[in-house]
């Protein structure tokens, strides 16, 4: 177990959903939280980073920083999100070291497992096949990311793991319509369809593909506990082991949100991955489970979407 009490932790990429929910959680926890936003350091920058950890001196690092966004925004910049990613973590890693950081946590993604991966996925699944093409570029980084770690742990002996969430919502999640993962960008879309009193409600296509979801609080918690009582080369993925339709989750959010129209299919657009549901076998056999049910979770979310941002939707 690697116990928190008086030690100083990083939380790369604190203004982000996960970010910020890793600095709610580790609030409970009795350690110093060390945060810095881009004003302060680009994690682009190699130099940068490595001035950054050296005057810190944190124990211990959390990599949640990543340029992130939904289908649209990863086939629209691919060179961004491969790019700007392998940046990030690279640089990290890299500064991490040289400092001589105790733990190191790194995030990866539930996308860069095989887009026809056997359900539910597997840890030992990743490279087993080809990705789902529209988000490859992000799935790649990741996947450098992961394997970084595991450098990292082979030639130095660093105690550096990594982490994969599942899909994640809640508060401070990005709600921008060009670059927003499936959960917020219903909820907006709904919100604007009740507000406008629209009759349709439109999402891209079939609805038939089923993913899972899980709170950014309850991921954060996950993650917190991982730090603390996992070392291991292989990834751990996280999630609820539970997964749902694209056309049941819009309608619980028409629930949510209280929009009654119909929902109609946009057939143009691509459905993604038919399925992504991942195996928590391995982390609910160290005894850890989510605490927030969906619908709940998601009335959070809208919650907190009217207070930040339903008048930029209006």
């Amino acid at each position: 177990m690697y116990d928190l009490t008086g030690k100083k932790v990083w939380v790369a990429g604190h203004r982000g959903m996960v970010g910020s929910a890793l600095v709610r959680r580790l609030a409970s926890e009795a350690c110093t939280v060390l945060t810095a936003d881009r004003g302060r350091v680009d994690l682009r920058d190699a130099a940068a980073v490595s001035a950054f950890v050296a005057a810190e001196k944190p124990d211990a690092v959390i990599i949640a920083a990543a340029k992130v966004g939904g289908i649209l925004a990863n086939d629209s910049y691919p060179v961004d999100f491969l790019y700007q990613n392998l940046m990030i973590e690279a640089n990290i890693f890299h500064a991490a070291h040289e400092s001589g950081v105790g733990k190191l946590l790194f995030l990866g993604s539930s996308c860069i497992y095989p887009k026809f991966a056997e359900q539910p996925i597997r840890e030992d699944s990743l490279l087993t096949g080809p990705l789902e093409p529209t988000n490859e570029w992000y799935a790649i980084a990741k996947i450098a990311g992961i394997k970084l770690g595991q450098a990292h742990r082979k030639q130095y002996g660093d105690d550096y793991i990594s982490a994969m969430p599942t899909n994640l919502y809640g508060p401070g999640d990005n709600f921008n319509l060009n670059s927003s993962h499936v959960v917020p960008a219903i909820i907006r879309k709904a919100h604007e369809a009740k507000t406008s009193g629209a009759r349709e409600l439109v999402v891209w296509g079939t609805g038939t593909p089923r993913r899972e979801f899980l709170h950014c609080d309850d991921c954060a918690d996950a993650l917190v506990f991982l730090l603390k009582n996992y070392s291991g080369y292989e990834h751990v993925n996280v999630g609820c082991g539970e997964d749902l339709t694209i056309l049941d989750l819009t309608r619980m959010i028409c629930r949510v949100v209280g929009f009654e129209g119909e929902i109609v299919h946009d057939l143009s657009k691509p459905d993604g991955t038919p399925r992504k549901l991942m195996s928590v076998d391995k982390l609910f056999g160290m005894g850890w489970r989510p605490r927030i049910e969906l619908e709940a979770g998601l009335a959070g979310a809208y919650d907190w979407f009217l207070t930040h941002h339903a008048a930029d939707a209006a």
